[in-house]
Protein backbone atom coordinates (compact mmCIF):
# COMPACT_ATOMS: atom_id res chain seq x y z
CA UNK A 1 0.00 0.00 0.00
CA UNK A 2 3.01 2.25 -0.95
CA UNK A 3 3.26 3.53 2.56
CA UNK A 4 0.61 5.96 2.40
CA UNK A 5 -2.04 5.98 5.32
CA UNK A 6 -5.70 4.46 3.30
CA UNK A 7 -8.54 7.50 4.48
CA UNK A 8 -11.56 4.82 4.51
CA UNK A 9 -9.57 2.33 6.45
CA UNK A 10 -9.20 4.79 9.56
CA UNK A 11 -12.81 6.99 9.13
CA UNK A 12 -14.32 3.48 9.22
CA UNK A 13 -12.65 2.63 12.65
CA UNK A 14 -13.61 5.94 14.34
CA UNK A 15 -17.38 4.57 13.22
CA UNK A 16 -17.12 1.49 14.84
CA UNK A 17 -15.40 2.67 18.06
CA UNK A 18 -18.44 5.49 18.34
CA UNK A 19 -20.84 2.87 17.95
CA UNK A 20 -19.16 0.52 20.67
CA UNK A 21 -19.48 3.72 23.11
CA UNK A 22 -23.06 4.87 22.11
CA UNK A 23 -23.75 0.64 22.52
CA UNK A 24 -22.49 0.68 25.63
CA UNK A 25 -24.33 3.71 27.18
CA UNK A 26 -27.78 1.88 25.51
CA UNK A 27 -27.01 -1.36 27.15
CA UNK A 28 -26.22 -0.18 30.53
CA UNK A 29 -29.96 0.59 31.16
CA UNK A 30 -31.18 -2.58 29.43
CA UNK A 31 -32.94 -5.22 31.63
CA UNK A 32 -30.74 -8.01 28.96
CA UNK A 33 -27.88 -6.74 29.79
CA UNK A 34 -24.18 -6.62 27.67
CA UNK A 35 -22.35 -3.40 29.91
CA UNK A 36 -21.38 -3.71 33.91
CA UNK A 37 -23.81 -0.58 34.60
CA UNK A 38 -26.29 -3.55 33.99
CA UNK A 39 -25.13 -4.62 37.46
CA UNK A 40 -25.96 -1.16 39.41
CA UNK A 41 -28.77 0.43 37.12
CA UNK A 42 -31.90 1.94 38.59
CA UNK A 43 -33.80 2.33 35.52
CA UNK A 44 -34.58 0.16 32.49
CA UNK A 45 -36.06 0.76 28.96
CA UNK A 46 -39.50 0.12 28.85
CA UNK A 47 -39.44 -3.54 27.85
CA UNK A 48 -41.24 -2.71 24.71
CA UNK A 49 -38.58 -0.09 23.79
CA UNK A 50 -35.87 -2.32 24.50
CA UNK A 51 -37.53 -4.58 21.96
CA UNK A 52 -37.42 -1.66 18.93
CA UNK A 53 -33.74 -0.92 20.19
CA UNK A 54 -32.80 -4.55 19.73
CA UNK A 55 -34.59 -4.45 15.97
CA UNK A 56 -32.24 -1.37 15.31
CA UNK A 57 -29.35 -2.01 16.79
CA UNK A 58 -28.98 -5.59 17.90
CA UNK A 59 -28.24 -7.25 14.26
CA UNK A 60 -25.05 -5.07 13.99
CA UNK A 61 -23.93 -6.07 17.51
CA UNK A 62 -23.53 -9.33 15.97
CA UNK A 63 -20.64 -7.95 13.94
CA UNK A 64 -19.04 -5.38 14.65
CA UNK A 65 -16.26 -7.17 17.11
CA UNK A 66 -15.29 -9.31 14.32
CA UNK A 67 -15.54 -6.04 11.95
CA UNK A 68 -12.51 -4.70 14.14
CA UNK A 69 -10.61 -7.95 14.05
CA UNK A 70 -11.20 -7.60 10.11
CA UNK A 71 -9.68 -4.32 10.13
CA UNK A 72 -6.73 -5.15 12.21
CA UNK A 73 -5.87 -8.56 10.28
CA UNK A 74 -6.16 -6.05 7.05
CA UNK A 75 -2.85 -3.87 8.42
CA UNK A 76 -0.94 -6.75 10.26
CA UNK A 77 0.89 -7.93 7.58
CA UNK A 78 2.58 -4.62 6.32
CA UNK A 79 3.16 -3.34 10.08
CA UNK A 80 5.15 -7.07 10.72
CA UNK A 81 6.84 -6.52 7.41
CA UNK A 82 7.92 -2.83 8.80
CA UNK A 83 8.79 -3.29 11.94
CA UNK A 84 10.30 -6.63 12.68
CA UNK A 85 9.17 -9.09 15.12
CA UNK A 86 10.79 -7.70 18.03
CA UNK A 87 9.98 -4.07 17.46
CA UNK A 88 6.35 -5.23 15.96
CA UNK A 89 5.52 -7.10 19.25
CA UNK A 90 6.96 -4.28 21.61
CA UNK A 91 4.90 -1.86 19.96
CA UNK A 92 1.82 -4.11 20.35
CA UNK A 93 2.48 -4.52 23.92
CA UNK A 94 2.56 -1.11 25.09
CA UNK A 95 -0.40 -0.10 22.77
CA UNK A 96 -2.60 -3.02 23.55
CA UNK A 97 -1.01 -5.04 26.95
CA UNK A 98 -0.50 -2.05 28.91
CA UNK A 99 -3.58 -0.47 28.48
CA UNK A 100 -5.24 -3.88 29.11
CA UNK A 101 -3.60 -4.22 32.41
CA UNK A 102 -3.98 -0.61 33.24
CA UNK A 103 -7.90 -1.08 33.30
CA UNK A 104 -7.94 -4.63 34.81
CA UNK A 105 -5.66 -4.56 37.54
CA UNK A 106 -6.57 -0.64 38.45
CA UNK A 107 -8.71 1.58 36.63
CA UNK A 108 -11.65 -1.05 36.21
CA UNK A 109 -12.02 -2.38 39.55
CA UNK A 110 -11.95 1.58 41.08
CA UNK A 111 -14.41 2.12 38.67
CA UNK A 112 -16.82 -0.42 39.27
CA UNK A 113 -16.72 0.02 43.35
CA UNK A 114 -17.16 3.71 42.57
CA UNK A 115 -20.46 2.40 41.29
CA UNK A 116 -21.84 -0.27 43.67
CA UNK A 117 -20.81 2.32 46.19
CA UNK A 118 -22.94 4.78 44.35
CA UNK A 119 -26.10 1.98 44.14
CA UNK A 120 -25.30 1.11 47.98
CA UNK A 121 -23.21 -1.81 48.29
CA UNK A 122 -20.69 -1.74 50.65
CA UNK A 123 -16.80 -3.20 50.19
CA UNK A 124 -13.41 -2.23 49.19
CA UNK A 125 -12.11 -2.16 45.87
CA UNK A 126 -10.44 -5.40 46.75
CA UNK A 127 -13.78 -7.12 47.42
CA UNK A 128 -15.93 -5.55 44.98
CA UNK A 129 -13.29 -7.23 42.41
CA UNK A 130 -13.05 -10.47 44.12
CA UNK A 131 -16.69 -10.54 44.07
CA UNK A 132 -18.24 -9.37 40.85
CA UNK A 133 -17.75 -11.97 37.81
CA UNK A 134 -15.94 -12.52 35.97
CA UNK A 135 -12.97 -11.93 37.81
CA UNK A 136 -10.40 -9.72 37.00
CA UNK A 137 -12.68 -7.89 34.32
CA UNK A 138 -11.40 -4.95 32.02
CA UNK A 139 -13.93 -3.86 30.97
CA UNK A 140 -14.01 -3.26 27.45
CA UNK A 141 -10.50 -3.79 26.69
CA UNK A 142 -10.63 -7.48 26.82
CA UNK A 143 -11.07 -6.56 23.00
CA UNK A 144 -6.93 -5.33 23.00
CA UNK A 145 -5.45 -8.44 24.84
CA UNK A 146 -7.25 -10.91 22.80
CA UNK A 147 -6.14 -8.99 19.68
CA UNK A 148 -2.69 -8.74 21.62
CA UNK A 149 -2.39 -12.09 21.32
CA UNK A 150 -3.66 -12.83 17.91
CA UNK A 151 -1.01 -10.38 16.86
CA UNK A 152 1.91 -11.62 18.60
CA UNK A 153 0.94 -15.43 17.33
CA UNK A 154 0.47 -14.15 13.72
CA UNK A 155 3.71 -12.47 14.09
CA UNK A 156 5.83 -15.56 15.87
CA UNK A 157 4.58 -17.99 12.74
CA UNK A 158 5.17 -15.39 10.10
CA UNK A 159 8.66 -14.62 11.51
CA UNK A 160 9.14 -18.38 11.79
CA UNK A 161 7.81 -19.81 8.19
CA UNK A 162 8.15 -16.53 6.26
CA UNK A 163 7.29 -18.16 2.79
CA UNK A 164 4.49 -16.38 0.92
CA UNK A 165 2.19 -18.79 -0.16
CA UNK A 166 0.84 -17.61 -3.97
CA UNK A 167 -2.51 -18.03 -2.97
CA UNK A 168 -5.19 -16.92 -4.66
CA UNK A 169 -7.84 -13.88 -3.49
CA UNK A 170 -10.73 -14.89 -1.61
CA UNK A 171 -13.75 -15.67 -3.98
CA UNK A 172 -17.49 -15.88 -3.36
CA UNK A 173 -17.83 -19.49 -2.59
CA UNK A 174 -14.83 -19.53 -0.11
CA UNK A 175 -16.53 -16.80 1.59
CA UNK A 176 -19.42 -18.88 2.35
CA UNK A 177 -17.53 -21.48 3.52
CA UNK A 178 -15.68 -18.75 5.95
CA UNK A 179 -19.05 -17.90 6.94
CA UNK A 180 -19.90 -21.25 7.80
CA UNK A 181 -17.16 -22.30 9.70
CA UNK A 182 -17.43 -19.24 12.17
CA UNK A 183 -20.82 -20.71 12.69
CA UNK A 184 -19.62 -24.58 13.28
CA UNK A 185 -16.80 -23.42 15.46
CA UNK A 186 -18.97 -20.50 17.46
CA UNK A 187 -21.79 -23.26 17.80
CA UNK A 188 -19.37 -26.06 19.44
CA UNK A 189 -17.36 -23.47 21.68
CA UNK A 190 -20.48 -22.40 23.42
CA UNK A 191 -21.25 -25.50 24.30
CA UNK A 192 -19.02 -24.48 26.91
CA UNK A 193 -19.11 -20.96 27.05
CA UNK A 194 -22.21 -19.94 26.52
CA UNK A 195 -22.72 -16.23 24.47
CA UNK A 196 -22.55 -13.87 27.43
CA UNK A 197 -20.72 -16.32 29.62
CA UNK A 198 -17.97 -14.39 31.50
CA UNK A 199 -14.65 -15.96 32.08
CA UNK A 200 -11.17 -14.93 33.86
CA UNK A 201 -10.14 -11.66 32.36
CA UNK A 202 -13.75 -11.65 30.79
CA UNK A 203 -11.60 -12.52 27.83
CA UNK A 204 -15.31 -13.47 25.65
CA UNK A 205 -14.41 -16.91 24.43
CA UNK A 206 -17.70 -17.46 23.42
CA UNK A 207 -16.24 -14.49 20.51
CA UNK A 208 -12.85 -15.98 19.37
CA UNK A 209 -13.75 -18.21 16.69
CA UNK A 210 -15.40 -14.89 15.24
CA UNK A 211 -12.29 -13.10 16.37
CA UNK A 212 -9.47 -15.37 14.95
CA UNK A 213 -12.05 -16.28 11.60
CA UNK A 214 -12.15 -12.35 10.91
CA UNK A 215 -8.34 -11.47 12.15
CA UNK A 216 -7.36 -14.46 9.45
CA UNK A 217 -9.28 -13.29 6.68
CA UNK A 218 -8.17 -9.61 7.17
CA UNK A 219 -4.99 -11.08 6.38
CA UNK A 220 -6.01 -13.09 3.73
CA UNK A 221 -7.14 -9.83 1.82
CA UNK A 222 -4.09 -7.89 2.80
CA UNK A 223 -2.05 -9.55 0.43
CA UNK A 224 -4.46 -8.72 -2.65
CA UNK A 225 -4.91 -4.87 -2.05
CA UNK A 226 -8.78 -5.09 -0.36
CA UNK A 227 -7.83 -2.75 2.15
CA UNK A 228 -7.50 -0.08 -0.67
CA UNK A 229 -10.20 -1.70 -2.88
CA UNK A 230 -12.24 -4.41 -2.25
CA UNK A 231 -13.39 -6.34 -5.70
CA UNK A 232 -16.90 -5.06 -7.17
CA UNK A 233 -18.64 -7.59 -7.64
CA UNK A 234 -18.13 -9.54 -3.75
CA UNK A 235 -18.51 -5.53 -2.43
CA UNK A 236 -22.23 -5.41 -4.03
CA UNK A 237 -22.87 -9.47 -3.10
CA UNK A 238 -21.78 -8.40 0.40
CA UNK A 239 -24.12 -5.56 0.60
CA UNK A 240 -26.96 -7.18 0.14
CA UNK A 241 -26.39 -10.47 2.09
CA UNK A 242 -25.78 -8.18 5.00
CA UNK A 243 -28.58 -5.92 4.61
CA UNK A 244 -30.78 -8.81 3.94
CA UNK A 245 -29.88 -10.43 6.50
CA UNK A 246 -30.35 -7.32 9.01
CA UNK A 247 -33.41 -6.63 8.12
CA UNK A 248 -34.61 -10.39 8.75
CA UNK A 249 -33.00 -10.63 11.98
CA UNK A 250 -35.94 -9.10 14.05
CA UNK A 251 -38.91 -10.48 11.65
CA UNK A 252 -37.54 -13.88 12.35
CA UNK A 253 -37.01 -13.14 16.39
CA UNK A 254 -40.69 -11.90 16.20
CA UNK A 255 -41.76 -15.03 14.61
CA UNK A 256 -39.99 -17.85 17.09
CA UNK A 257 -42.09 -15.98 20.23
CA UNK A 258 -39.39 -13.86 21.54
CA UNK A 259 -41.32 -11.11 22.94
CA UNK A 260 -39.33 -10.32 25.74
CA UNK A 261 -35.52 -10.60 25.37
CA UNK A 262 -34.69 -10.42 28.94
CA UNK A 263 -36.91 -13.46 29.25
CA UNK A 264 -36.69 -15.46 26.24
CA UNK A 265 -32.72 -14.85 25.16
CA UNK A 266 -31.20 -18.12 26.99
CA UNK A 267 -31.68 -20.71 24.44
CA UNK A 268 -30.28 -18.17 21.95
CA UNK A 269 -27.03 -18.17 24.12
CA UNK A 270 -25.78 -21.72 23.34
CA UNK A 271 -26.32 -25.60 23.93
CA UNK A 272 -27.81 -28.43 22.20
CA UNK A 273 -30.27 -26.02 20.76
CA UNK A 274 -31.70 -24.87 17.33
CA UNK A 275 -31.71 -21.65 18.69
CA UNK A 276 -27.90 -21.88 19.40
CA UNK A 277 -27.51 -23.05 15.96
CA UNK A 278 -29.38 -20.06 14.45
CA UNK A 279 -28.21 -17.54 15.99
CA UNK A 280 -24.43 -18.71 14.85
CA UNK A 281 -25.35 -18.97 11.73
CA UNK A 282 -26.88 -15.24 11.54
CA UNK A 283 -23.41 -14.57 13.31
CA UNK A 284 -20.93 -15.96 10.62
CA UNK A 285 -23.26 -14.71 7.49
CA UNK A 286 -23.51 -11.04 9.40
CA UNK A 287 -19.72 -10.90 10.21
CA UNK A 288 -18.48 -11.84 7.22
CA UNK A 289 -20.30 -9.75 4.87
CA UNK A 290 -20.83 -7.18 6.96
CA UNK A 291 -17.57 -6.33 7.28
CA UNK A 292 -17.01 -6.35 3.78
CA UNK A 293 -19.91 -4.22 2.95
CA UNK A 294 -18.44 -1.57 5.98
CA UNK A 295 -15.07 -1.19 4.30
CA UNK A 296 -16.94 -1.54 0.80
CA UNK A 297 -19.08 1.44 2.14
CA UNK A 298 -15.77 3.41 3.20
CA UNK A 299 -14.23 3.01 0.51
CA UNK A 300 -16.49 5.04 -1.30
CA UNK A 301 -17.95 7.13 0.62
CA UNK A 302 -15.69 7.77 4.10
CA UNK A 303 -13.16 9.08 2.19
CA UNK A 304 -12.70 12.40 3.86
CA UNK A 305 -9.26 13.43 5.17
CA UNK A 306 -9.76 16.85 6.18
CA UNK A 307 -8.47 18.33 9.96
CA UNK A 308 -11.59 16.78 11.91
CA UNK A 309 -11.60 13.32 10.88
CA UNK A 310 -8.03 13.05 10.81
CA UNK A 311 -8.62 14.73 14.83
CA UNK A 312 -11.52 11.75 15.06
CA UNK A 313 -9.14 8.69 13.33
CA UNK A 314 -6.35 10.10 15.80
CA UNK A 315 -8.45 9.80 18.59
CA UNK A 316 -10.30 6.97 17.87
CA UNK A 317 -7.83 4.27 19.43
CA UNK A 318 -7.87 6.12 22.73
CA UNK A 319 -11.64 7.29 23.31
CA UNK A 320 -12.13 3.28 22.55
CA UNK A 321 -9.51 2.60 25.68
CA UNK A 322 -10.88 5.39 27.96
CA UNK A 323 -14.66 5.01 27.30
CA UNK A 324 -15.46 2.59 30.30
CA UNK A 325 -14.93 5.29 33.17
CA UNK A 326 -16.08 7.49 31.74
CA UNK A 327 -19.32 6.26 30.53
CA UNK A 328 -19.77 4.49 34.09
CA UNK A 329 -18.77 8.07 35.69
CA UNK A 330 -21.26 10.15 33.32
CA UNK A 331 -24.38 7.14 34.28
CA UNK A 332 -23.45 8.00 38.20
CA UNK A 333 -23.72 11.41 37.96
CA UNK A 334 -27.20 11.04 35.95
CA UNK A 335 -28.28 8.69 38.69
CA UNK A 336 -30.17 10.97 40.85
CA UNK A 337 -31.88 12.34 37.77
CA UNK A 338 -35.94 11.03 38.28
CA UNK A 339 -36.12 10.35 34.74
CA UNK A 340 -36.50 7.36 32.65
CA UNK A 341 -33.68 5.26 30.81
CA UNK A 342 -35.24 6.72 27.60
CA UNK A 343 -33.42 9.83 28.66
CA UNK A 344 -30.41 8.72 30.75
CA UNK A 345 -28.95 6.00 27.70
CA UNK A 346 -29.21 9.43 25.03
CA UNK A 347 -27.36 11.76 27.65
CA UNK A 348 -24.93 8.68 28.55
CA UNK A 349 -24.40 8.10 24.91
CA UNK A 350 -23.44 11.93 24.06
CA UNK A 351 -21.77 13.12 26.57
CA UNK A 352 -19.51 9.87 26.38
CA UNK A 353 -18.91 10.48 23.06
CA UNK A 354 -17.91 13.70 23.48
CA UNK A 355 -15.72 13.34 26.41
CA UNK A 356 -14.01 10.34 25.17
CA UNK A 357 -12.73 11.57 21.56
CA UNK A 358 -12.16 14.74 23.34
CA UNK A 359 -10.11 13.68 26.18
CA UNK A 360 -8.51 10.99 23.55
CA UNK A 361 -7.77 13.99 20.97
CA UNK A 362 -6.13 16.26 23.93
CA UNK A 363 -4.09 13.20 25.36
CA UNK A 364 -2.57 12.79 21.73
CA UNK A 365 -1.72 16.30 20.83
CA UNK A 366 -0.04 16.47 24.19
CA UNK A 367 1.73 13.55 23.14
CA UNK A 368 3.31 15.35 19.68
CA UNK A 369 3.94 18.21 21.60
CA UNK A 370 6.18 15.88 24.43
CA UNK A 371 8.24 14.81 22.04
CA UNK A 372 8.33 17.65 20.28
CA UNK A 373 6.62 16.96 17.36
CA UNK A 374 4.11 19.43 15.70
CA UNK A 375 1.68 17.76 13.41
CA UNK A 376 0.22 19.52 10.06
CA UNK A 377 -3.59 19.90 9.89
CA UNK A 378 -4.02 17.37 7.13
CA UNK A 379 -1.23 15.03 8.51
CA UNK A 380 -2.13 11.18 8.04
CA UNK A 381 -2.59 9.47 11.73
CA UNK A 382 0.86 7.26 11.80
CA UNK A 383 0.30 3.55 11.79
Amino acid sequence: MNGQRLPHVDNVRTALVAWVIGGHALLGYTAVGGWPYDEVNETTFHPGVEMVLSALVGPSGLFIIGGFFFLAGLLTPRSLEKKGLRHFTAHRVVRLGLPWAASAFLVWPVTMWLAYRAAGHDGSVVQVSIHRYPLLDSGSLWFTFVLLIFSVGYAVWRTADPADPDASAPGAGQLVWWALAIAVTSFLIRLVFPAKSGQIFDLHLWQWPQCAAMFALGIACARHGWAREIPEHLRRRSAVVAVVTICLVPVLGIAVGVTDLAVDIGPFLGGWRWQAAATTLVEGVLVVSGSLWLLGLAQRHLTQHGRFAVACSRAAFPAFVIQGPILILLALALRPLAAPAEVKAPLVAIGALTCSFWLAWRFVTRGDRAVGREREPDEPPRS
